[in-house]
């Protein structure tokens, strides 16, 4: 094959390349979100509950094994009667033998139509845990990015929690 050729053809695929990726990079947006997970664990319509576990073993939070199950209110603010912005829904997975960790995959099914979806282990007695946004659908194809949680509302005794989530998205 000619040399000549070959350098060419190299050099035009570079090219390609180089201006395929910069057309891309040009056309990517950034969002940034906050959003407010309503957690309610006890009460007439818990919105997060144990569904699995090991049997002769409490199913809580600490206990190695334990799958919980969500279907919580997200809101615009922290109060539990902020404007509704759609459902967080999932699966948390006490993955780490001390009891520490959870496997999370979660959805946050967004009222307008669109999705995100995060997934990641979360260390969930750290106070801001991170997890990673891995895909999305609607106005987040092709999401890429993360997603910072902290409580900012725990009531132990009622079993309510409300988590505010940082969410950073590099999207198409």
């Amino acid at each position: 094959m000619d040399t000549n050729f070959t350098t060419k053809l190299s050099l035009a695929l570079i090219l390609t390349a180089a201006a395929v990726s910069d057309t891309t990079a040009r056309k990517s947006k950034h969002t940034n979100l906050i959003l407010y997970v309503q957690d309610f664990a006890n009460g007439p319509n818990p919105t997060f509950i144990p569904v699995a576990g090991v049997a002769g073993k409490p199913w809580n939070f600490t206990q190695f094994g334990t799958i919980f199950v969500t279907d919580n209110p997200i809101t615009a603010g922290p109060d539990r009667n902020s404007r509704a912005l759609g459902r967080a829904q999932g699966m948390y997975v006490v993955a780490a033998a001390d009891g520490r960790n959870l496997a999370v995959i979660l959805t946050l099914a967004l009222a307008e139509g669109s999705s995100i979806e995060i997934q990641g282990t979360s260390r969930q007695f750290e106070g801001v845990r991170e997890l990673g946004v891995v895909s999305g659908t609607g106005k987040f194809r092709f999401v890429r990015g993360f997603a910072v949680g902290k409580n900012v509302v725990t009531d132990i005794a009622n079993g309510y929690t409300v988590v505010q989530f940082n969410v950073s998205l590099k999207h198409y």
